[in-house]
């Protein structure tokens, strides 16, 4: 894979300058491609993990300065997940975005965590256009977004990009930011794209916040099966690395992974208007360097300002970790952990409920050792979710643990850690029957009875599709996720937040992904 990497650098610095001409009736399509950047704009996001915002787009930059031919697109879950960028409901995002050069973003489900009417304000702020096929107004049936752009180059080849977005937009937002809207059937509205585009380009793009993640209804790999014609998916919410790209049905699936780690480039060569190659691999951070120098300045520049004037304020210590936490994606969506529990616990001693829950995806980055600063914090619980405190029976709580764990052991945002309950599950059994021995405050649960329950507002408007949760008596509310967590550290500290809460009756083969995370 390294050696095919720097072939392709070598092809990008080498032959790129010289792709203005089509005499022979050869074009070479260059399209640079990200996925769930979550607001990580900086070099030094994610401990210096993320390749930053101003250093690939210095390098897709130089490409563009030498060929028409060159697109850059984002397959979503961008404005909204670090706290610089949540603080202004994604304002401050749009400039850095706009002078990136971005040629067309699709929607996350993450993208509507300030409202789907903040989404399409910020949408219109962009100088690109935002694309989504299937997401319609629910009362007049209207698109939200444009549907699809066509691309003409000036060697006449017509370059066809449209827009998805998943269904699970619906609840892996906070239902209540989606109301107004409805998400369409992915593959009808494919089908409908492909039967327009298809007769009038020689190229065809889906630019989708789809995923490959076996726990989802709708995949990127399922709709390149069911819906011939596409000839190269841009996807997106899965995180997950394709390190060469995945061909499914003579349709090229690329996705970078997630943060940032990675920019993706793919090489479509045609000849007298027809697809005869494609190609697809990853940059890192050294790649993008050694393409690129220097970052792009006009970035750079609004990336200081932005900084400056947020330092005082998220730099300020706001409460005392006793050790470090992970908060890394594979043990949070697939059980139990450490961080999981305090914050399950944080929840349970500010509402005084008989039990709590925190689920796996509601939880960002890790825990510091030591002083924790408001950034800190905000980029645990990127959300803004708040606390709520509801009344819930023995039977409901058994539905709730029962859909926590139905899909384990894939990675699944909504498991569950737990605060005052205990419960065992045995995954070889079938979804619906695999839970047993739940116990409240050391007690068998008892399905008639009426406890309470503290969780954020978002598991309480059926957020991970826990519809169970959606009716139920709300009798408190409360602080943000993050303020209740700096009280908590402050107040009480971290004591017993030790595994055992949730016992894994039988082992199972864990699902291997290409970077070795499971998707989520």
């Amino acid at each position: 894979m390294k050696q095919l990497k720097f072939l392709l650098i070598t092809l990008i610095i080498l032959v790129l300058p010289k792709i203005g001409s089509a005499a022979d009736g050869t074009d070479k399509l260059i399209i640079f491609h990200t996925n769930d950047m979550h607001a990580r704009v900086m070099a030094e996001d994610d401990g210096g993990q993320s390749i930053g915002l101003a250093e690939m787009a210095a390098v897709v930059k130089a490409v563009k300065s030498n060929s028409s031919k060159v697109f850059w697109f984002d397959a979503g879950d961008t404005l909204h997940g670090m706290p610089r960028i949540n603080i202004s409901r994604g304002e401050n995002i749009i400039p850095l975005l706009n002078a990136a050069g971005i040629d067309a973003m699709v929607p996350g489900n993450h993208d509507f965590n300030y409202g789907s009417a903040q989404l399409e304000a910020l949408s219109k702020k962009m100088l690109f256009p935002v694309l989504s096929a299937n997401i319609v107004d629910k009362n007049t049936g209207k698109r939200l977004f444009r549907a699809y752009r066509i691309y003409k180059l000036d060697s006449g080849v017509k370059v066809g990009v449209f827009g998805l977005s998943t269904p699970e937009c619906a609840y892996k937002t906070n239902p209540s930011n989606v109301t107004n809207v409805e998400f369409l059937n992915p593959i009808d509205t494919a089908r409908e794209m492909v039967r327009k585009l298809r007769k009038r380009c020689d190229v065809v793009i889906a630019v989708m916040h789809m995923g490959v993640d076996e726990s989802s209804e709708f995949t990127s790999e399922r709709i390149a099966r069911e819906v011939p014609g596409i000839d190269l998916i841009v996807d997106g919410h899965s995180h997950t690395t394709l390190p060469e790209g995945l061909t499914v049905n003579n349709t090229l699936i690329v996705q970078t992974g997630w943060h940032e780690y990675k920019l993706g480039c793919v090489e479509i060569d045609l000849r007298d208007h027809k697809i005869i190659s494609k190609k697809a691999e990853l940059l890192d951070a050294d790649d993008v360097k050694k393409l690129a120098p220097i970052p792009d300045e006009k970035i750079a520049y609004a990336l200081a300002a932005m900084e400056e004037r947020n330092e005082k304020l998220f730099n300020e210590v706001v409460a005392h970790s006793d050790r470090f936490l992970t908060a890394d994606r594979l043990i949070l969506r697939r059980g139990e952990s450490e961080i999981g529990n305090l914050c399950a616990d944080a929840l349970r001693w500010r509402t005084g409920a008989d039990i709590a829950i925190m689920n796996g995806g509601g939880m960002r980055t890790d825990l510091p050792a030591g002083d924790v600063t408001l950034g800190n914090v905000m980029a645990i619980f990127p959300f803004g979710n708040t606390v709520r405190k509801a009344e819930i029976d023995g039977k409901t709580i058994r539905a709730m643990l029962e859909h926590s764990v139905y899909g384990y052991p894939a990675s699944f945002g909504g498991f569950l850690n737990v605060s005052g309950m205990s419960f065992s599950f045995d995954p070889t059994k079938p979804v619906g029957h695999r839970v047993e021995d739940i116990f409240i405050n050391g007690k068998p649960v008892d399905d008639n009875k009426i406890y309470t329950m503290a969780a954020t507002d978002f598991q309480f408007a059926g957020g991970d599709d826990y519809d169970m949760l959606k009716n139920l008596k709300i009798v408190g509310e409360y602080d943000t996720c993050e303020g209740v967590l700096t009280d908590y550290l402050n107040e009480v500290g971290m004591s017993g937040i030790g595994l055992g809460r949730i016992n894994v009756l039988r082992d199972v083969e864990m699902p291997a992904d290409i970077d070795e995370r499971e998707a989520a």
